[in-house]
């Protein structure tokens, strides 16, 4: 306790400094640490100290329910801000859910939430199911089955005509014990015989619900209560007397689950991981031990090794890049990498390595500038509480992922961090430990060009533009979400919205695919125009870092032009917001010949007459650009 006590005067020793960076780190350790209700009312009173210091993204939520949640509210809120989310939360009346969906002047709607959560119990929605299982008929099981899943139907129907927020719907939860015992598990007809089958029978109605809705989630309540413990999660007290299901040692474990629900949603997540290697990646130093002597294996101790290593590997196939920064020979390192039978994590894994006696935050910045993104979509996982102290002194940007003492831990650990959650998955994000595969082949031929031109036509670009579809509507939104660098105005836009600017006559939606003679990039840009009778102007621009630098820009640009002038406009305007990570678009406009028209506080809007073709609007003639229209 003494630790924690010392931790806590820290953090009032950073804030009467005004070590704001400082601050949140410690507020962040002091809640991995002591994650409890007197801790989350002590992090949100320093956090408002924060506010107004450090750049967090605000996510409003409102939490529809049938169960009493004002308790987890400050838990939820601590976990947010420590995560770097700055939450507001409006939680609905008890047990009016669905007055306040239909209701279209509720205070849910007027709260105008970014995301709601639809948390209804089993025992609340479907209490013939919960309590009277056995005396239902075959017949009667089925209707309570569909009636449940035509309620949530009807509620989400109903929440999506009156508002665009992401809806989060916990799934039922099935009996600690249930009603027919063991004989439960032996009914091979499913739903018809067992209480367990039929609600798991609605809760993959409900996934496929969910599925069918733009902007809408499903969260396995009855998995988070089976990780935590079913025996362990139920307060029967609690729930007499304050209709209140859960233990207070299970709160932490709910807030949890829902902040992996809200980090991808706000968008505060991670691209890529870079991890040291000894006491990481296997027990041991290389160094020292030599390649026979590490520890990473399918025995204990190697076995902690390997599953912290096939957690990085899941992160992989998610689209997460991976990266080593470690202090070591390079040659003893990359031939464990290579050749240890233990390893699962092989060379063709990471896509950058720096192993070598630089400092580590040297190496994450070379890291970052490599990859072409920013410093605060980098994760740094290290076993050294030393040196994930430097990283986090140099570098308040990156999320520091600081391994507990025992290995057994990490694995579990590092699945645990939200920054790593997707809710959806695009082609673009399996491919993407592909793709930095090519970028160091585009990189090689760089150097051995004899001019950028003769680069740009060495690589054999092709830009494919379209309008977008269903199959990319996910993919768009996530880039409207992601991309901070060569990003115009940073607007971000719900699948929901960009769905309904589509189908607006005033807008136009357009996507762009580009790859080159080492492979496909998949989906990397997207425009989004208003389209006036003379005045096109140009809400959002953005391309990923993949491909910026390389002309693609100007292809699209001169695209834009193109599709307005055809459209008898003869201006096309745009505005550049600048924040703290776009400046690579800075003279975008300006180097394309544009004016500046109007300018404020937020930016500049700038201007270009297209009757004819102005010069700097041409596509590159290094680009082949083949525009798919919707008739095909």
């Amino acid at each position: 306790m003494s630790d924690l006590n010392n931790l806590r005067q820290q953090i009032e020793e950073h804030l009467a400094r005004q070590e704001w960076f400082a601050a949140r780190d410690s507020l962040a350790l002091l809640w991995q640490q002591q994650p409890s209700p007197a801790t989350a009312n002590f992090v949100i009173a320093r956090f408002k100290n924060l506010r107004d210091r450090i750049s967090m993204p605000p996510c409003r939520l409102a939490i529809l329910r049938s169960f009493t949640v004002e308790p987890l509210v400050p838990l939820l809120r601590a976990g947010a801000f420590t995560g770097g989310i700055d939450l507001t939360v409006k939680v609905g009346d008890f047990n009016a859910y669905a007055q306040e969906i239909f209701n279209p002047d509720s205070q849910i709607y007027r709260f105008s939430p970014d995301a709601a959560i639809l948390a209804i119990q089993t025992r609340d929605i479907a209490p013939e199911l919960w309590n009277s299982f056995t005396s239902l008929s075959a017949e009667d099981v089925q209707a309570e089955v569909n009636r449940i899943v035509a309620g949530f139907n009807d509620w989400v129907q109903a929440f999506r005509s009156h508002s665009q927020a992401n809806l989060i719907i916990h799934g039922l939860e099935t009996p600690l014990f249930p009603a027919q015992g063991s004989l439960d598990s032996q009914n091979p007809s499913g739903q018809i015989g067992s209480q367990t089958a039929t609600i798991q029978t609605i809760n993959r109605e409900l996934q496929q619900l969910a599925g069918e809705h733009r902007g809408v989630y499903f969260l396995d309540y009855d998995a988070v209560i089976s990780r935590f413990g079913r025996s362990r999660w139920h307060d029967e007290r609690r729930w007499l007397t304050m209709r209140l299901p859960m233990m207070v040692d299970a709160f932490t474990e709910m807030t949890g689950e829902w902040l992996r629900f809200l980090h991808p949603l706000t968008g505060k997540v991670c691209k890529a991981l870079v991890t040291d290697l000894d006491n990481t990646l296997w027990g041991g130093v290389i160094g020292e031990d030599g390649m026979e002597g590490i520890k990473v294996g399918a025995e204990y101790p190697g076995a902690h090794f390997q599953s912290l290593q096939r957690s990085m590997l899941d992160l992989y196939h998610r689209g997460i890049i991976l990266a080593i920064n470690s202090k070591n020979n390079e040659a003893d390192a990359m031939t464990a990498i290579e050749s240890h039978p233990g390893m699962i994590l092989r060379p063709h894994h990471f896509a950058l390595v720096r192993i070598n006696w630089q400092d580590k935050a040297q190496n994450i910045r070379e890291i970052a500038a490599e990859l072409n993104i920013g410093l605060d979509a980098i994760a740094f996982m290290d076993d050294n509480p030393a040196e994930c102290a430097r990283v986090r002194q140099e570098l308040p940007e990156v999320t520091i992922i600081e391994l507990p003492k025992d290995s057994k831990d990490y694995a579990a650990m590092l699945r645990n961090c939200p920054v790593f959650e997707r809710l959806t998955l695009s082609a673009e994000d399996r491919e993407r430990g592909r793709h930095y595969t090519e970028q160091r082949q585009r990189a090689e031929l760089q150097i051995h060009a004899t001019s950028i031109e003769d680069f740009y036509r060495s690589l054999e670009q092709q830009v494919e533009i379209e309008q977008v579809t269903p199959m990319n509507l996910v993919r768009t939104a996530q880039l409207t979400q992601k991309t901070n660098q060569f990003n115009l105005t940073t607007r971000r836009y719900s699948e929901q919205q960009i769905a309904e600017m589509a189908s607006g006559n005033d807008w136009r939606v357009y996507t762009a695919r580009v790859q080159d003679r080492f492979g496909d990039h998949g989906l990397v840009g997207v425009m989004i125009a208003k389209a006036g009778r003379e005045v096109w102007e140009i809400d959002t621009f953005l391309l990923s870092c993949r491909v910026i630098g390389r002309t693609v820009e100007t292809a699209l640009l001169a695209f834009l032009a193109d599709e307005a002038r055809a459209n008898n406009a003869s201006q096309l305007q745009g505005w550049f917001l600048p924040t703290k990570k776009n400046a690579p678009a800075k003279s975008f406009y300006a180097d394309h010949g544009f004016q500046i028209a109007e300018e404020n506080n937020d930016g500049k809007l700038y201007s270009l007459n297209i009757q004819g073709r102005p010069p700097q609007l041409a596509c590159p003639e290094w680009i082949k650009l083949q525009v798919q229209r919707p008739n095909g």
